[in-house]
């Protein structure tokens, strides 16, 4: 097999040191520099089996970082080789995970995930964790602020809906008080009411011993107010009590014989003043049983019914004229006041 012919000889010349772009701030002597060595047929072994990455010294083995740079750099520099030469490229096998620790010294699947977690962490910084530690305590305090928001709105809440029912309960409690009241006022002023009829009604029995109906046994034919062109007056000034003639008639209360004889329309009438000078006028009777001056007790007969004077039939026309006044009044009210119902 024919060989290349020696390359001749380039004149020596130390190569530039270049600034180290791997971490390192100066040329290191054990780096180089190197001749350039071009690969022939002859000098490159055929490719068996994985290829093995010799180990370098100096700071390009110190990481598995740097370790990937000298294999792309080993790549890249085949292929020039092969671009230079024209021959086939040499493939390269890069070595695994196992492998790479096998040679620089072995170690455990474990070290290599804490390696590489290590290195998965160059990028982060101080800086980027205390941001992350501020984030954190930012959000939990934005929380923090939110749940005591929520509480102080609950609290209101409850606040409010006790203060409503608060309220509520005090309107009801109002309510039912005033409720009681009226009730209480109403049956203080029905019980008043009652009191006070009940006083009357035994005021008017007490008076009632005192005072009596002129007739016992009658019929009310004229009532005192009616109209009609046979009362001088244009109306009727009494009370009308219709009685068989001859029914007695007696004194409604005690009192003095003031009147007792003719007295034209009217016939026999005896007036009887009492007390409080109210006069009372029996009129049309068929006889007097009394005189003028006498003294006369409740339910004393002062005479009997007739039909003297201007009337239609028998009956006792009784008027009642208050102070001894000329105009009389209804007899009917005046009766029930003092306890009798005509």
């Amino acid at each position: 097999m024919a060989s290349n012919r020696p390359a001749p000889e380039a004149p020596f010349m130390p190569a530039q040191a270049q600034p180290e772009t791997f971490g390192y701030g100066a040329y290191r002597a054990e780096e180089g520099p190197w001749e350039e060595w071009n690969p022939t047929e002859d000098s490159v072994a055929p490719n068996r089996g994985r290829h093995r990455v010799a180990k370098q010294r100096g700071g390009f083995a110190r990481s598995s970082t740097v370790l990937g740079v000298g294999v792309i750099a080993a790549v890249g520099a085949g292929g020039m080789a092969s671009a230079n030469t024209g021959k086939p490229p040499v493939s390269i096998s890069l070595p695994d995970l196992d492998s790479v620790e096998h040679i620089f010294g072995g170690g455990s699947p474990a070290t290599h995930q804490a390696t590489a977690g290590g290195l998965s962490k160059v990028g982060a910084t101080t800086e980027s964790a205390d941001s992350g530690n501020a984030g954190e305590a930012l959000r939990n305090r934005i929380m923090a602020q939110a749940e005591q928001q929520k509480g102080q709105a609950s609290s209101k809440a409850t606040a409010a809906a006790i203060a409503a029912a608060d309220q509520q309960t005090a309107d009801a409690a109002a309510k039912a008080e005033k409720e009681a009241a009226a009730k209480a006022a109403a049956a203080k002023e029905k019980a008043e009411a009652d009191a006070k009829k009940a006083a009357e009604a035994k005021r008017l029995a007490e008076l009632a011993k005192e005072y009596t109906l002129p007739v016992a046994s009658y019929t009310i034919t004229g009532t005192f107010g009616q109209p009609g062109a046979m009362w001088s007056s244009g109306y009727h000034t009494g009370l009308d009590f219709a009685a068989p003639t001859g029914t007695l008639i007696k004194a409604v209360h005690s009192g003095t014989v003031t009147q007792a004889g003719w007295a034209g329309a009217y016939g026999y009438r005896t007036v009887i003043t009492l007390d409080d000078g109210t006069e009372l006028w029996f009129c049309h009777q068929s006889s007097i049983n009394v005189s003028v001056g006498q003294k006369v007790s409740t339910g004393q007969v002062i005479g009997r019914v007739g039909a003297t004077g201007n009337v239609t039939g028998p009956h006792l026309h009784l008027e009642v004229h208050p102070n001894g006044q000329a105009t009389a009044v209804d007899p009917a009210p005046w009766l029930r006041e003092k306890g009798l119902n005509p």
